[in-house]
Order: structure tokens, then sequence, then C-alpha cells
């Protein structure tokens, strides 16, 4: 299928897998992804620790697209089995923006997930921003 292909010469071209401070290193720029007909993409994010939460922001052209949120411990684990933290869910992102966020408990992979795989004949365009706040460590210097 043209969309197996597609994605695996995308894994191979990019293996996009962010991390934290790749994410610190976005600012509030958006980035886009392209999703053709009957296809999804991912965007996986390793987080090394607990406590971090992670925020998404994002918008869909022409019409709506579905979201969904998993967890893996890792890698070797198919992302069919992954833990499903946020169930699949179809946004009306091309009329409003989609905001959400999620707290890290366990260190892992989290991948969102645009699925388009509802759409047999229309490609969608995403604007998502990604953002992630480290926990304050409350050390007491300014006591000091």
């Amino acid at each position: 299928s043209p969309c197996e292909q597609d994605s695996f010469l995308l894994r191979k071209l990019l293996s996009v897998r962010f991390t934290v401070d790749d994410i610190s290193g976005f600012g509030d720029s958006s980035r886009e992804l392209f999703i053709k007909s009957s296809c999804y993409s991912t965007i996986p994010i390793t987080i090394g620790s607990p406590g971090p939460t992670v925020t998404w922001v994002f918008t869909s052209e022409p019409k709506s697209i579905s979201f969904s949120v998993v967890y893996r411990e890792n890698t070797d684990t198919p992302l069919e089995q992954a833990k499903v933290l946020i169930p699949l869910t179809r946004c009306n992102s091309h009329k409003e923006t989609i905001q959400g966020e999620l707290k890290v408990r366990n260190p892992g992979e989290y991948t969102l997930i645009f699925d388009n795989s509802f759409s047999r004949f229309i490609s969608k365009k995403v604007l998502y921003r990604l953002s992630v706040e480290k926990p304050v460590v409350y050390d007491g210097s300014d006591c000091l």
C-alpha cells in the first residue's frame, strides 16, 4: 500500500524521534505535517524521566483529522500494542485550534498520531506546535 511505503520512507529519511531538548528548541514556531488520504502520521517523543508535561496545539486543513496519543516503554513494542492514553478522536481542527497536554508519569516513547485513514480522497495538512514544561524543583536557594 502507498501508506506503508511512505511511512517507511519517512522513517528512513527523517526518523523523527523528538526528545525533550529537541522540543525545547522549537520555540513558538509551528511545524507542518502532510497526511495523505487513507494514511496516518506519527510524532514520537522520547522522554527519559517522569515529571515533564507535554503540550500540543494543532489545526488541520481542509477538514477534520483524528488524533490519538499512545505510550510504549520501549520501541521494540509494536505501535499497535502501545498503551492508548488518548483514544482516537475525530477533531474539528479545521474550525478550531485543538489543545491538549499530558503529564509524563513513566519514561519511554509517547507518540502523537494524526490519523486521516477515514478520508478516502482528501489529504490533510496539519500545523502543530509542541512544548514541554519540566517540573520545577524547589531547592530552597531563594531563602538563603
